[in-house]
């Protein structure tokens, strides 16, 4: 069964800010299908003719087991891995569908947008809320973020989940993204990195270059 992967919005107040969106108190969830992931080594296709893509670094949580109407105080025993990851974002798009109070699918569900790092087993360290990473693009700092900042914990986001959904192993979370989105161009590199994970690396290129390639 393919990875399903839930995405967390409006998790960083700083990035609800930057984007001018309500901070409203509600935890935004939205899904990618499986033909959203990149790994590393693979070149991330960038949609041509679509507008600015923006980069959004991301902590990623990887379910182990089963579970349902899960607890907050029981949510950390549900996590096997984690590593670090992109919610790639077609703007223009997204800003086009959200002012006609329509779903964001067009603008965050496309091919190649959740490029994912390498991911590392976790047993309890490193502490849910210590954990920081960066996000460059060419060398430059673009992202800088640390779980304390979530606005819902890593442990609420699996339990407000869990309400709808009965959580599986392999199923994939991305947690949000701090301030500091801005766009990607065909021949950029991006490096996600933390003290405490792995670190993951990508060029992009176009779709319509790399399906020449293949």
């Amino acid at each position: 069964m393919s990875a399903r992967i839930f995405c967390i919005g409006r998790n960083y107040v700083e990035h609800i800010r930057e984007l001018g969106h309500p901070e409203d108190g509600d935890c935004v969830v939205f899904m990618k299908p499986a033909s959203c992931l990149v790994t590393v080594g693979q070149a991330i296709a960038l949609p041509v003719g679509r507008g600015a893509v923006h980069h959004e670094a991301e902590l990623v949580i990887r379910i182990g087991q089963t579970g349902q109407r899960i607890s907050s105080d029981s949510a950390a025993t549900f996590i096997d891995a984690m590593g670090l990851g992109l919610d790639l974002t077609l703007r223009d798009e997204q800003n086009r569908l959200r002012q006609a109070g329509k779903p964001w699918e067009l603008a965050k569900a496309f091919d190649h947008a959740a490029p994912l790092g390498p991911l590392t087993p976790w047993d309890g360290a490193p502490a849910l809320d210590d954990i920081a990473f960066e996000c460059h693009v060419n060398g430059e700092l673009r992202q800088r973020g640390h779980t304390a900042h979530m606005l819902f914990s890593i442990e609420r986001i699996i339990s407000i989940l869990s309400q709808t959904w009965m959580l599986r192993p392999g199923d994939l979370i991305y947690t949000g993204t701090p301030a500091g989105v801005g766009p990607l161009a065909p021949g950029d590199h991006v490096k996600l990195s933390s003290d405490v994970l792995e670190s993951a690396e990508w060029t992009t290129g176009t779709n319509d270059a790399l399906q020449k390639i293949g």
